[in-house]
């Protein structure tokens, strides 16, 4: 039992590290908790807990230091909440072995996603809002607010991407305000699933303050190595994951 939660409290800490500098830390983390025997639902559960205190902490680090847009955020924020509530109750009412399956091709799918968004985010590129990326700004949020009360790992380098690819972020901003978004999601998920009694706090609260402290080290490099740190860590955990997941298939 003590090996167990030792290697859970890793792969958190690791999760959270990696999450804050450039988001997929659920790919650590999920597999972690399934792989510990905790089933697919609880597993869900549990990690959202966990990587809510890991979100706050780094949201609230970036916020410090300037590189979150409230100004645009606030139109965001409640389609991502929508979208997070819209997701758990999805996934809530999906029966645990066909979740178990699911879990595993999101995974990879994410993975390869990941593989081909490593080639913008180098400057900052944003001129304000205007109709055109307010409207696809709330499409992405609902969306993968939706995304990441269904399934989460994978959900902030999606937004990274997305936030780059709509406003002309650069990562190190795109990152700060994805985090922020992320949290959001995390919490509103999170009510669901302790409403639902899917979270095994046993796990969840040491788990928890690994990931806290994780979070904390890798906001600071991120903020303090900006993109040229975030594009390679972004990078190497989209090559990492789909590896290991096409040689899973494959054995």
């Amino acid at each position: 039992m003590i090996f167990k939660l030792l290697f859970l409290c890793f792969s958190g800490f690791l999760a959270a590290f990696v999450d804050s500098i450039a988001g997929g830390g659920g790919l650590i983390s999920i597999p972690a908790f399934l792989i510990a025997g905790i089933p697919p639902h609880l597993a869900l559960g549990t990690n959202k807990f966990c990587s809510t205190t890991a979100s706050f902490t780094s949201s609230l680090s970036f916020a410090k230091s300037g590189k979150v847009n409230f100004s645009i955020l606030k139109y965001f924020i409640p389609f991502t909440l929508i979208g997070a509530i819209l997701g758990v109750n999805t996934v809530l009412m999906i029966d645990q072995n066909k979740l178990q399956s699911l879990v595993l091709v999101m995974i990879l799918f994410v993975g390869l996603y990941s593989l081909f968004s490593k080639s913008i985010g180098k400057e900052d590129k944003f001129t304000g809002l205007n109709k055109k990326n307010l409207i696809l700004g709330i499409l992405l949020c609902l969306c993968l607010g939706f995304y990441d009360g269904f399934f989460g790992p994978g959900t902030g380098s999606f937004l990274i991407f997305g936030l780059i690819s709509v406003f002309g972020f650069d990562f190190t901003k795109a990152a700060g305000n994805a985090r922020v978004l992320n949290f959001t999601s995390n919490i509103t998920a999170l009510l669901i699933f302790a409403f639902n009694s899917q979270i095994n706090y046993y796990y969840g609260i040491p788990v928890a303050l690994c990931m806290i402290m994780g979070a904390k080290f890798g906001t600071k490099l991120a903020l303090d190595k900006g993109s040229k740190l975030i594009k390679p860590i972004f990078v190497t955990m989209s090559l990492a994951v789909a590896g290991k997941m096409i040689l899973d298939i494959i054995n």
